[in-house]
């Protein structure tokens, strides 16, 4: 297998996207995409999506699944758009993520939702793993930032969306429903940093503190020394008594809302309504 992964910044949320490939056999994986989403208008457009597509066919790639590290809070998943695309695309995400449809389908009082996670195509459990052709994937769960996060270990690549930024921006929050920053140094310190130290790490996020250019690639070495919240000497009490006071300050995700609701699905939209338009709730309290 001949590795290679090629990045996708969103800056509006500052996300990343991947696409890992074999460059012999032209097997491929997608992580994390993104629908472009204008929440004062309520428009969905494809420029993030259209960036991956061309990328896609200009190397004649073959992508056999859409990898979700966890049920996003800061950006609506494309996912079931590379359906109109490549049919058989199959999107997997953790199998936990029956807990956070549980969770939100009472906050949003979405009384027609499967909360079994069949809106996803493959529901992937502890250390499980599968092949997208010639790719070997490993799928272990590194819950904290919510329940259902995971990470995807192809090659001596990770991909851990949001347990872990790069060195100079720490870890991910961990006050959404389901949370736990316990949970999180547990995923971190025993699963993260249990991997060979020259593994890279693919973050979900940058933020770019201070303005600086964007940095999505670092390696387990570095994160043991140098991250800024949870190095590998941190020790537990110091990390939790950090992460659940900043936490504590911090608001909520401009898109959280209409992202919970369609990501819980899997990326789909809810049904149109009597007049063949699709809304999305505002719970107000």
């Amino acid at each position: 297998m001949a590795l290679q992964i090629q990045h996708f910044f969103d800056p509006g949320t500052s996300t990343l996207t991947y696409v890992a490939y074999d460059t012999t056999s032209k097997d491929a994986v997608v992580i994390d995409p993104v629908w472009d989403f204008d929440a004062a208008s309520g428009q969905l457009s494809t420029k993030s999506l259209e960036a991956v597509l061309n990328f896609l066919s200009s190397n004649a790639l073959h992508p056999h699944y859409i990898l979700e590290t966890h049920a996003h809070a800061d950006h609506i998943s494309s996912s079931q758009l590379f359906k109109k695309h490549f049919p058989d695309i199959k999107v997997a995400v953790g199998e936990r993520i029956t807990e956070v449809q549980g969770i939100f389908s009472k906050t949003f009082n979405m009384k027609n939702l499967d909360t079994t996670g069949k809106d996803f195509d493959r529901l992937l459990s502890e250390n499980e793993e599968f092949s997208a052709g010639t790719l070997k994937i490993k799928y272990f769960q590194t819950p904290g930032h919510t329940p259902a996060c995971g990470c995807y270990l192809i090659g001596d690549a990770v991909f851990t969306g949001d347990a872990i930024f790069m060195p100079d921006s720490g870890t991910g929050r961990c006050d959404f429903p389901g949370g736990s920053a316990e949970s999180l140094y547990e995923s971190v310190t025993k699963k993260i940093y249990k991997l060979p130290e020259d593994t890279r790490i693919f973050v979900g996020h940058d933020y770019q503190p201070q303005g600086r250019e964007l940095q999505f690639q670092t390696t387990v070495g570095d994160q043991k020394r140098k991250n800024i919240q949870l190095t590998a000497e941190t020790a537990r009490e110091q990390f939790l008594k950090f992460r659940n006071e900043r936490d504590a300050t911090l608001t909520a995700p401009k898109l959280l809302l209409p992202s919970i609701q369609v990501n819980i699905r899997a990326g789909h939209l809810p049904e149109p309504e009597s007049n063949g338009r699709r809304y999305l709730k505002i719970p107000v309290s």
